[in-house]
């Protein structure tokens, strides 16, 4: 092992070696490079440089970051690299949602996707190839699980559509925020995922402030309360039903972590926050599942004291899922109902349907080493 590696060895899921035996800078937060730079004798001022051109500028060519010495143009060539992920396919929805399918080294493939719309501009990020855990009305939970991203696979795909939708020359067409909600559940792959929304909100890289970064969680309440212990930001939680029953056939972590101990977590993230903040939860409507008016009331129940956005996500269908979408007629029934009662509720618009870059839908292309199918060899509750 280098002198190098060695001192950085303390941050090995950053230093991400795309088929190469040098370390991937794109990985590597302001305290990463800092301490890159430290080992090979250089002023930890030289982050901040190396950050703004990589991310802000997408200058991947060491020769050509002209403020740095040629000395120390010529050693980052020698033992780093700036590498990023692989462009699969490129789809374009008739809404303008754009879909990414991203080739990783090791063969398998995960989404990105980007939603514009009149005020901002969202880009939904993976965390993992395929999702460790199983909800079953979750394409991207039946393609079952094979390994974490690593922080370079997560910020690459900010790198990549920064660059992808600056060159359609496009007004509109800017990231004003991330939801780290693509495929896989982030807060299992904690220390990454926080290493990357660090380089999202560095001043030096994206800088997009703590109300623009979300990261959405199925219920993982030990990572939840450390979250809040070391970073301000948005949390969104996938709820998908108010009691403990139907949730734990929906969203089978609510076994390890039931609702109760969820919603004290929940209450504990708040109190954490520096500055005013809400929870964002994420209830999917399936028909006749839990999309019932007493299925809202418990919702009303369960949050009563909790700051809350609630969003209701029509179930977008994919091939054998045994659910149906809800009707219209349902969908503003059960918005209604949480609406009179004073909740800030709000209806999500489907979007990149034709693409299959929906909510739910993204599935990528992986080895699945869960062996995830065999469990949905017999129904769920509420598949059909």
């Amino acid at each position: 092992m280098s002198e190098t590696q060695s001192q950085l060895e303390g941050q090995p899921e950053q230093l991400v070696k795309f088929g190469s035996p040098m370390i991937n800078l794109l990985g590597l937060d302001r305290t990463g490079l800092e301490t890159y730079f430290e080992s090979i004798g250089e002023k930890k001022f030289r982050a901040s440089q190396v950050m703004k051109w990589i991310h802000q500028l997408g200058i991947v060519d060491f020769q050509m970051m002209n403020n740095l010495s040629k000395n120390l143009r010529n050693q980052l060539e020698q033992t780093s690299c700036v590498e990023n992920i692989e462009v699969a396919e490129d789809l374009i929805s008739k809404d303008g949602t754009r879909k990414w399918l991203l080739r990783l080294p090791d063969g398998n493939h995960i989404e990105a996707v980007f939603i514009p719309e009149k005020e901002r501009g969202t880009l939904c990020v993976s965390s993992q190839v395929g999702c460790a855990l199983d909800c079953s009305f979750c394409s991207t939970g039946r393609q079952g699980f094979n390994r974490n991203l690593t922080t370079a696979e997560i910020i690459s795909q900010v790198w990549l559509a920064s660059k992808l939708l600056e060159d359609e020359k496009k007004p509109g067409r800017k990231i004003t925020n991330v939801v780290m909600m693509g495929m896989g559940e982030p807060l299992l792959n904690f220390d990454n995922v926080v290493s990357a929304v660090r380089i999202m909100m560095d001043d030096f890289a994206y800088g997009l402030s703590k109300r623009r970064v979300t990261v959405s969680t199925a219920g993982v309440v030990p990572a939840m309360d450390r979250l809040g212990d070391i970073i301000d930001m948005r949390l969104a939680v996938s709820l998908h039903a108010a009691n403990d029953e139907l949730r734990d056939a929906l969203v089978p972590v609510n076994k390890k972590y039931p609702l109760k101990e969820l919603m004290a977590a929940c209450r504990r993230f708040i109190d954490k926050q520096n500055s005013r903040s809400r929870i964002t939860f994420e209830y999917v409507l399936l028909d006749g599942v839990n999309d019932k008016p007493e299925h809202a009331r418990e919702l009303i129940t369960l949050l009563k004291d909790i700051p809350t956005l609630m969003n209701l996500i029509p179930f977008n269908p994919f091939e054998n899922s045994g659910y149906r979408t809800s009707s219209n007629n349902a969908v503003s029934r059960f918005s209604n109902i949480l609406h009179d009662a004073g909740m800030t509720t709000v209806v999500r618009k489907t979007r990149g349907e034709d693409i299959d870059a929906a909510c739910g839908q993204l599935a990528g292309k992986i080895e699945d080493k869960s062996r995830r199918h065999r469990r949905f060899a017999e129904p769920r509750f509420g598949m059909e």
